[in-house]
């Protein structure tokens, strides 16, 4: 089914990144077969979807699970945000490059890497394609009960996953690791994809702006090709407030968490956020450009810890 004239990689995603080449529909429609429904010829001749419509999005991005990654059961209520899978195996793929960089070009693999995720949301994605190309443990957290249980019933319901995720409660909204990181324990790399809209008003301008740019229409009460509920997509002050307040309650896990990253997905925000690690006397910061298609976005990351700090580390939970 799939056309022969969409047959170039997908070059600006990572090249470990499952993703690369086009969209095969024959495959993924085997996958998950309702996909067939929602899949038809762009105006190139290609098969395609219409990446404006949400239960089309929802099923492609099942089908890419199942196909790519072996999750068969991948579900959670309608209209929380559904990720797209290949920017977000992407950052993965990032953070394993960070983890193999700071030891002398190996990657850490398996279960003696914990990863962090902040706000894990209801579809788990990032421990699931973490926990799938590299065996790395999880905890994620979230602030809503029902993300963190429709997460964890994705967890149960995929054999390959259990043992590897646990995701927990943030009770407290204002915090990011208080309540979640438990005294004694330890996090290799903490991963966050920040919501960005600093108000409702501002994140129905974003879809409309989205929508038009996929369909060519004006709607002036568009639905979110992706979804997402209020706490997904707003934060007071935006994605700075967000990363703003994170670089500030990390210093007091500094001891706690080899690197912590974060998405970026404005450049504006970049030289603020960066005199923010700079005055709270971070011992190195990374920044990793990362394009998706016709999204840029960049992956952030410090470490309060020393040289030596880093050696002890590396010695005692990354090498066998």
């Amino acid at each position: 089914m799939a056309s022969a004239k969409n047959t170039r990689a997908k070059t600006t995603l990572h090249p470990r990144n499952r993703n690369r080449a086009p969209y095969n529909f024959t495959a993924l429609i085997q996958s998950v077969p309702e996909l067939a429904g929602y899949v038809s010829r762009n105006k190139f001749g290609d098969d395609s979807i219409d990446f404006s419509n949400p239960i089309a999005v929802k099923l492609l991005n099942k089908a890419l699970l199942a196909h790519h990654y072996g999750i068969n059961k991948w579900d959670f209520p309608d209209g929380n945000l559904c990720p797209p899978i290949p920017g977000r195996a992407d950052y993965i793929h990032y953070v394993a490059d960070l983890l193999s960089n700071s030891n002398a070009g190996t990657l850490p693999t398996g279960r003696q890497i914990t990863c962090f995720d902040i706000g894990v949301g209801a579809s788990c994605i990032y421990p699931i394609i973490g926990v799938t190309e590299y065996h790395w443990k999880f905890i994620g957290s979230d602030i809503s009960r029902a993300s963190v249980d429709s997460a964890n019933r994705i967890v149960r319901a995929n054999p390959s996953l259990q043992g590897h995720i646990e995701c927990r409660l943030q009770k407290n909204p204002h915090h990011f690791f208080q309540g979640i990181i438990k005294k004694n324990e330890r996090i290799d790399v903490c991963m966050c994809n920040p919501p960005f809209h600093s108000s409702v008003s501002e994140a129905e301008r974003g879809t409309r702006r989205k929508i038009k740019n996929l369909t060519g229409k004006k709607d002036p009460t568009p639905v979110l090709n992706f979804g997402g509920k209020h706490n997904e997509l707003v934060y007071e002050g935006g994605e700075f407030g967000f990363i703003q307040n994170m670089i500030k309650e990390s210093r007091e896990f500094a001891k706690s968490c080899f690197w912590f990253t974060t998405l970026v997905s404005k450049k504006e925000h970049l030289p603020g956020l960066q005199k923010a690690l700079q005055n709270s006397s971070v011992q190195q910061i990374h920044l990793l450009p990362m394009g998706t298609g016709n999204k840029t976005s960049r992956l952030l990351a410090w470490t309060f810890l020393s040289a030596d700090e880093q050696q002890q580390w590396r010695e005692s939970r990354w090498q066998e």
